[in-house]
């Protein structure tokens, strides 16, 4: 049997592109979990009641 030299391209390809997409996907689900936190701490403000006409209330 012949001895082939090995060519890693592909595999290291391969590992370099689940990296990639993975350290993408990382800083996605911070980003959208920093959102959500700094929207739940900011407190709902009332909605302005139109000039002239009274305020609903059941």
């Amino acid at each position: 049997m012949t001895d082939k030299p090995r060519n890693n391209t592909a595999r290291t390809a391969a590992i370099a592109a689940v990296g990639a997409i993975g350290s993408a996907a990382i800083a996605a689900a911070l980003l959208y979990a920093g959102k959500r936190k700094k929207k739940a701490e900011e407190p709902a403000r009332p909605d302005a009641i139109p000039s002239g006409e009274p305020p609903q209330t059941d």
